[in-house]
């Protein structure tokens, strides 16, 4: 867990029950669920294994671990989780390297969320090194906090990630909204017992208790979040 900018405290939006809003990086913020995906059939095939494309469904969202270990006993590959995950790590900052898309309505809502000094936490299954060097392209004045996939002894979908950036912020994690794109990290934020919203990008998400489901961020901005804690 890594404090990026000044901390701005636990002062809330003037007039608003939302204390913080805590995001979710891979296929939230940046389009990048799909360069894991090319990696892991890029590697894979080297080893000599062809990766079932409904396995994306299975591999999406969650620590590292979990999908590495799934893909080496779905294809019996000859490669230990330590190997692969060096492997995987590499392969991800190379494409991230050459592009970083971010998705539609994302820099806008980080400005929105900067300019009215909203309480920003990027909370991410990816590890610190692929952490900070998106960081470079998505701004780390927007976050005062991020908390990375290797900081903590439980990832997502343990609720432990958003714990930790809310008891960071200084936020009630009731008071807080979670913006996400997968299951694994939608139940991760609902455990923790935040506000959900799902902009699902790979796996379709359904609508549910605290959890509001949109096409896209450009249909999020304060007064949306600010709406939430309504409910």
């Amino acid at each position: 867990m890594t404090s990026t900018v000044p901390s701005l405290g636990t002062r809330t939006a003037e007039g608003s029950a939302l204390q913080a809003v805590l995001l979710d990086m891979d296929g939230t913020l940046v389009d990048t669920e799909g360069f894991w995906w090319d990696v892991e059939v890029e590697i894979f095939a080297g080893l000599g294994h062809t990766l079932d494309d409904t396995w994306r469904h299975v591999v999406v969202g969650g620590p590292m671990s979990r999908s590495a270990g799934f893909l080496i006993e779905a294809t019996g590959a000859d490669i230990t989780l330590a190997e692969l995950t060096v492997l995987l790590n590499q392969g991800f900052e190379d494409r991230i390297g050459r592009a970083l898309p971010l998705m539609p309505g994302a820099a806008r809502l980080l400005a929105e969320l900067a300019a009215f000094e909203v309480p920003t936490a990027l909370v991410s299954a990816s590890h610190r090194r692929i952490i900070d060097r998106v960081l470079t392209s998505l701004g780390p004045q927007h976050f005062a906090l991020t908390v990375a996939g290797d900081e903590v002894a439980r990832t997502k979908p343990h609720p432990e990630p958003y714990l930790v950036a809310a008891a960071g912020l200084g936020a009630d994690p009731a008071r807080c909204a979670v913006i996400e794109d997968t299951a694994t990290g939608v139940a991760s934020a609902e455990a923790a017992g935040c506000h959900v919203v799902a902009v699902p990008s790979v796996a379709p998400i359904t609508p549910a208790g605290r959890r509001t489901v949109v096409a896209s961020l450009e249909e999020v901005d304060l007064a949306f979040l600010r709406g939430l804690m309504l409910n």
